[in-house]
C-alpha cells in the first residue's frame, strides 16, 4: 500500500472516530454507513441475504418458521458449521482444505469401528479420532511448508485417500448403526437446553458488550484520549440482546435450543477471541495478509500454517462426530456429497475473504444458516436436489462477487 493509501486509511479511520464518540448513536451509525460505502461491509451481505431467503421461504411455505422447524435447521446447521468453522482458519491464510468432508466421514467410521464394533469407550474413541485428525493435519502443513505442495494439491490428495480409509475400515457392510439410547446420539438428535438456561444464556452477547466497552473507555479515559460514549454501548447490548432474547423465545415455543448448536457457538466465540484477542490470531491475519512481511516481523509462519491446518482437520473430525450422532449410524455416504461444497461456501457466503487476511468466526455461524435455510426452504418445498446445489452455487458465486467487489472499493479507498 502506497504512503497516500496509508494516509487516506489512517484519516478515515479517525474521522469515523472522531464522529462515533462525538455523535452517539447517530455518529455510529454515520461511520457504520461511511464504513459500507467505502467496501467495509462486513456481516451486512449474508444478513440481508437470510432476511430475503427467509422471506421468500415463509410466504411460499408458512411452515419454514415455525418453531420446530427452525429447531430442526439449528441441529442440521451444527454438524457442517463445526467443519466451516475450521475452514475460516484455512482461508484467512488463503490457503484451502478440500478434504474436510472425507476427514468427517472417516471420523464418523473410526466411532462406529472402535465404539460399536470393537468396544472401545465412547471418550477413548472420540479422543482417538480428534488425534487422526489433528495428524492429518499436521501432514498438509508439513507438506505445505517443507516440500512446497500448494494446499489444493495436497488437500485434494487427502480427499481421495481419507475416502478410501473410510471405506476400508467400514468394510463390506458399509454401515454401522449407534446405539440409540447413547448419550452420543441423544445429544445429536434430542436434547435441548431448559428454556431458563437458553434465556440466561441470551443475556451475555450484551452483558459483554457493556463491561468490554466500559473497560476499554476506562483505559482510554486514563490516558485522555477520546472515548464512546456509554449510549452507544447501551443501544448495541439493547438491540443484540432484544434480537437474541426474542429469537430464544419463539424456539422455546417448539422444543427448544439444541444442545449441540450452543456446541456450535460455543466454539465460534472461542475461536473469535482467539482470532482477536490473541498473539495467534493476530499471527493468522498478519501471514494472510502478506506472508512475507509477517516473517520479517518474527512471526513463526510455519508453525501459523500447522496451527491452522490441524485445527481445521480436527474441527472436521468433531463435526464428522457430530454427524454420526445426528444420523445414528456410521456409513460409507457420511462426508460425501454436498458436505465440502457446504463447508467451505458456508464460510465465504459469511463473509470470509479467499484472497487471505480477512475474516471472522461467525462467518461460519451466519453462513450455515444461510446454506441450511436454503436446504430446509427447498426441501419443504419437494423440490429435487438439483435445485439446491445450482441456488447454492449461485449464492456462492454472488459471495464471491459481492467480496471481489468490495475489495477493489477498499483499495480505492485506502482500506486495504
Amino acid at each position: 500500500m502506497s504512503n497516500q493509501s496509508r494516509t487516506s486509511s489512517k484519516a478515515l479511520d479517525r474521522s469515523d472516530e472522531r464522529v462515533t464518540h462525538a455523535e452517539g448513536i447517530s455518529g455510529m451509525i454515520r461511520a457504520f454507513v461511511g464504513r459500507v460505502r467505502s467496501g467495509d461491509l462486513g456481516m451486512l451481505p449474508v444478513a440481508v441475504g437470510l432476511v430475503v431467503i427467509s422471506t421468500i421461504f415463509s410466504i411460499l411455505n408458512p411452515i419454514f418458521l415455525a418453531p420446530n422447524n427452525l429447531v430442526n435447521l439449528l441441529f442440521d446447521c451444527a454438524t457442517v458449521g463445526i467443519i466451516s468453522l475450521g475452514i475460516v482458519c484455512v482461508l484467512l491464510l488463503g490457503e484451502i482444505d478440500l478434504s474436510v468432508g472425507s476427514m468427517s466421514g472417516l471420523a464418523s467410521a473410526i466411532i462406529g469401528v472402535l465404539w460399536v464394533n470393537t468396544g472401545v469407550p465412547l471418550l477413548l474413541a472420540i479422543g482417538l479420532a480428534l488425534a487422526t485428525g489433528a495428524a492429518v493435519g499436521a501432514l498438509y502443513a508439513l507438506l505445505y511448508t517443507r516440500l512446497g505442495m500448494p494446499s489444493f494439491v495436497a488437500t485434494l490428495a487427502g480427499l481421495l485417500a481419507l475416502l478410501g480409509m473410510q471405506l476400508y475400515i467400514l468394510g463390506p457392510t458399509g454401515s454401522i448403526n449407534l446405539p440409540y439410547a447413547s448419550p452420543l446420539v441423544r445429544f445429536g438428535q434430542i436434547l435441548v437446553m431448559p428454556a431458563w438456561l437458553s434465556h440466561l444464556l441470551a443475556l451475555a452477547p450484551g452483558a459483554v458488550i457493556i463491561v468490554a466497552g466500559l473497560a476499554v473507555r476506562r483505559r482510554r479515559q486514563t490516558v485522555n484520549l477520546s472515548s464512546r460514549p456509554v449510549s452507544t454501548l447501551v443501544f448495541k447490548a439493547a438491540v443484540l440482546t432484544l434480537a437474541v432474547e426474542g429469537a430464544i423465545y419463539y424456539l422455546n415455543v417448539g422444543r427448544g435450543v439444541p444442545w449441540m448448536f450452543g456446541l456450535f457457538v460455543l466454539l465460534v466465540v472461542v475461536l473469535n477471541y482467539a482470532l482477536t484477542k490473541t498473539k495467534w490470531g493476530r499471527s493468522i491475519f498478519a501471514v494472510g495478509g502478506n506472508r512475507e512481511a509477517a516473517r520479517r516481523s518474527g512471526i513463526n509462519v510455519r508453525r501459523i500454517y500447522l496451527s491452522a491446518f490441524m485445527l481445521c482437520s480436527t474441527l472436521a473430525t468433531l463435526g464428522g462426530i457430530l454427524s454420526a450422532s445426528r444420523l445414528a449410524s456410521s456409513s460409507q455416504q457420511a462426508g460425501t456429497g454436498d458436505v465440502n461444497l457446504n463447508a467451505i461456501a458456508a464460510a465465504v457466503i459469511g463473509g470470509t475473504s479467499l484472497f487471505g487476511g480477512r475474516g471472522s468466526a461467525y462467518s461460519a455461524l451466519l453462513g450455515i444458516i444461510v446454506i441450511q435455510a436454503i436446504s430446509n426452504g427447498l426441501t419443504l418445498l419437494n423440490l429435487s436436489s438439483s435445485l439446491r446445489y445450482m441456488i447454492t452455487g449461485a449464492v456462492l458465486a454472488i459471495a464471491v462477487i459481492v467480496d471481489s467487489l468490495a475489495r477493489r472499493s477498499r483499495v480505492s479507498h485506502g482500506r486495504a
